[in-house]
């Protein structure tokens, strides 16, 4: 990774910031914020406006200008840097100033002191319409997720089951902090389940990238699915949906992991409506089939495409993904509970690509980044441990939590399209931001940071979340949700699909 400027190491006492100059505490990771400030007060409700209201475009002004003010502030961004206690200014949509002791005085402050200010999470592949799904399938292995997740729920799925999925995953993203989502959705029965997914996700208020997916049946031959309009409809979703770039919600294709000629034809239908793509790849021992060498035969790979798990490729696939500027997205956390393969952080810091992160299926796994980034820590750690206690004499290097940290934020935006965007606390960037407490005894008294964020906090410490400058969840709470409906939602299609399903409903 780049070295950061002298000024920004860890533990030379600066922060470096050229807006700031100033000398830091030694302990420039402490963080502690403002002494005594635990409960921070209520924003005005012009700001915090429902979350379930229909999106406007992210250039529209909420209102008032934010200012989140004295936390300890990670930006991500080498040249803005990190303060043990700073402000961070929202004007509209973006962030115009990240510094100590802005002035603002028609801005509604949220009060930082006991927090950690750092840019939202970015889930780089989740599939979404499986959030009425949750925790269906805790034992289960790749196999049995197909048989039951996807043959049998997802043959049955009707278009309203696809928007609560997908609005129930979506503001489950935003409690916990990740503020940005890939929706790999490949639930598209018919054009009505395509709809209804993306209605799911405006009303959420998540950014999210919707990635056009292919339908399920009872076979798994999605091409046999006479009703679904994949992948040529996604050129209807371009003009009906996407037509601007200038939204919250973006366009992928999800091509499908199967035979190249079904490969090839959803990676044209992408580039003709010049969509990114996303794919998954080297699962399991179906894995190992040289898909990528097969694409690459036909000059089918290029710089837009994101690659899944990738955990049974062969070196020469490895290679061309380098070589075409491809990003991959990894999670390993379901890799090694479903039988994906061996996940492969080091493999592509060996290769000289840097991952993201995901959270893949919720029907079997936790929906939060915290436990992605810890899966991703331990196992490369117990991994160069393995080549060290093998006797290795060159082993590769330990991360560092600030690695896995960057893994969950810029690298996600980057596989996502969005790094201009998001991703880093930046001066003219989308104001994508949260606030972990920091006053919890799972991290406090505070003595790091950033390894606070990877390896102790969890979905509770998330205190706010802000999206495109708009205020999703203060004070621990969603703001504008109505749980009584969202309740009844839930319910109502979790009952329907297991109907439809012929599967007994059971909670124990």
């Amino acid at each position: 990774m780049p070295e950061l400027p002298n000024s920004h190491a860890a533990g030379n006492g600066f922060c470096g910031c050229v807006a700031c100059g100033s000398q830091m505490s030694r302990r420039r990771f402490l963080c502690t914020g403002a002494a005594g400030a635990v409960a921070a007060p209520a924003i005005a409700a012009s700001v915090g406006s429902a979350a379930l209201a229909q999106q406007a475009p992210t250039g529209a002004a909420p209102g008032r200008p934010i200012l989140i003010k004295g936390g300890c502030v990670l930006s991500l961004d080498h040249a803005v840097g990190d303060f043990e206690q700073a402000d961070v200014l929202v004007e509209g949509a973006r962030i115009s100033a990240v510094r100590p002791n802005i002035s603002a005085p028609d801005a509604e402050v949220i009060d930082g002191s006991n927090t950690i200010v750092m840019p939202g999470f970015v889930d780089t592949h989740r599939h979404m319409w499986q959030g009425i799904l949750r925790n269906v399938l805790p034992d289960g292995s790749l196999e049995d997720y197909r048989n039951l997740v996807q043959r049998t729920f997802g043959s049955k799925y009707t278009p309203d089951d696809v928007y609560a999925g997908d609005l129930f995953s979506a503001l489950g993203a935003i409690d916990t902090g990740v503020t940005c989502v890939l929706d790999w959705s490949h639930i598209h029965n018919t054009p009505d389940h395509t709809d209804a997914a993306i209605k799911g996700l405006r009303e959420s208020g998540v950014r999210a990238v919707f990635a056009y997916g292919n339908a399920q049946n009872e076979t798994g031959r999605f091409w046999e699915a006479t009703a679904s309009k994949y992948p040529d409809d996604i050129g209807r979703l371009r003009k009906q949906y996407f037509s601007s770039d200038d939204q919250l919600t973006t366009l992928f294709m999800a091509a499908p992991f199967a035979a190249p000629e079904h490969v090839l034809r959803a990676f044209k239908a992408a580039r003709d409506v010049e969509a990114r793509i996303t794919i998954h790849v080297g699962v399991g021992e179906f894995g190992r089939n040289a898909l990528l060498e097969k694409l690459n035969a036909e000059k089918a790979l290029r710089s837009d495409t994101t690659y899944i798990h990738c955990c049974t490729l062969n070196d020469t696939e490895w290679k061309l993904i380098k070589d075409t500027g491809g990003t991959i997205s990894i999670a390993s956390y379901v890799e090694t509970l479903m039988g994906h393969g061996n996940p492969p952080i080091q493999k592509a810091i060996d290769t000289g690509i840097r991952p993201s992160l995901s959270v893949d299926v919720e029907t079997s796994v936790p929906n939060d980044f915290f436990h992605q980034m810890r899966t991703v820590f331990s196992l490369q750690k117990n991994e160069v441990w393995a080549k060290r206690l093998a006797g290795d004499k060159n082993p590769p290097k330990f991360l560092t939590v600030r690695e896995v940290l960057e893994f969950a934020t810029i690298e996600g935006a980057r596989a996502n399209g969005l790094e201009r965007k998001i991703g880093t606390l930046t001066p003219g960037k989308e104001a994508d931001i949260i606030l972990l407490r920091t006053d919890r005894l799972n991290v406090m008294p505070m003595n790091n940071a950033v390894g606070a964020v990877v390896t102790s906090m969890g979905p509770a410490n998330v205190d706010t979340v802000l999206i495109a400058g708009k205020v999703m969840k203060r004070a621990g709470q969603l703001v504008g949700v109505d749980f009584a409906r969202l309740t009844r939602l839930g319910n109502e299609a979790r009952e329907r699909l297991f109907s439809n399903a012929k599967v007994p409903p059971s909670r124990v």
